[in-house]
């Protein structure tokens, strides 16, 4: 990987240690697996630890250093935010051969890329608004890279060094926008709401290997692996970072499985992968 001026070189991992009184913890980016959430607080948001099914508090910075400190509560007893504020959000489109299969599309020879704004972003929770009550606007479960390091034109095996950890997506689509009145992509994927992530970030996990599966009210409708991915999380690095620098915090939405279906208003869809969670949210008319 070449580095680029003001890039941090922490590494994809985290070490926990012990620290002098009050029990707190601190962690480098270095060798153990976390799970990083946000979370509203007094008005604003404050990073998190999960552990279990508690949060304790964290201070420090998200792409540096975090300490854990005292308890603040159990999931259920905090509103949950989208784990990251991305600058910019790059999806890839028909990375599963079996998605590119039921939309009828050629499996491609390159990523095929759009962007959705950072406005389209949500958190658990959250509801996804519809912007009308007639078009086709599907869920489609997704894995997402958070990236943790400034770079461009990342080497193969130095993929990992770039990754801050991996969280749950759901690429809301209006179809009739995005193969109907306007034909693009990104206008169909980017209405406000149609972003949500979640419910956390996690580190150090085999993003090659993650079952994902994506429920509507309850009923399985996604079931697959990450590995049936077309181009891996690497091969997605190398391409996105030959184009373009990529910066902390950027997300990079790696394509759906089959069984992509529409939602309607009173639906709740919930999309779970393998060492993330659980990322749930209703569905509401405008």
């Amino acid at each position: 990987m070449r580095a680029l001026p003001g890039t941090r070189r922490t590494g994809r991992r985290a070490r926990a240690a012990l620290l002098g009184g009050a029990g707190e913890r601190s962690w480098r980016w270095e060798e153990a697996t976390l799970k990083i959430v946000r979370y509203a607080a007094n008005g604003g948001a404050r990073l998190g630890i999960l552990e279990g099914n508690e949060v304790r508090e964290a201070r420090g910075e998200l792409f540096g250093e975090l300490v854990a400190g005292p308890r603040v509560g159990a999931v259920g007893e905090l509103t949950l935010l989208a784990p990251v504020q991305p600058g910019k959000i790059l999806a890839i489109g028909l990375n599963y051969a079996a998605h590119a299969a039921e939309a009828n599309q050629p499996v491609p020879k390159f990523p095929i890329l759009f962007m959705k704004p950072p406005s389209s972003v949500i958190g658990p929770g959250e509801p996804i608004v519809l912007p009308n009550a007639t078009d086709k606007i599907d869920y489609e479960a997704e894995l997402a890279v958070v990236i943790g390091t400034r770079c461009r034109h990342v080497k193969p095996g130095a993929e990992a060094g770039v990754i801050l950890g991996y969280t749950c997506a759901n690429d809301v689509s209006d179809r009739d926008v995005q193969f109907g009145r306007s034909g693009q992509w990104t206008e169909g994927k980017s209405f406000d709401t149609f972003c949500p992530l979640g419910p956390c970030i996690a580190t150090d996990i085999d993003a090659g290997n993650l079952a994902i599966s994506a429920r509507l009210n309850g009923r399985t409708v996604q079931s697959s692996n990450t590995n049936d991915l077309i181009f891996d999380v690497g091969a997605l690095i190398r391409h996105l970072s030959a184009v373009m620098t990529l910066e902390p915090g950027d997300v990079i939405l790696t394509g759906t499985p089959a069984g992509v279906g529409p939602m309607k208003a009173g639906d709740i869809i919930e999309i779970e992968i393998e060492g993330i969670g659980v990322l749930r949210n209703p569905v509401v008319l405008a």
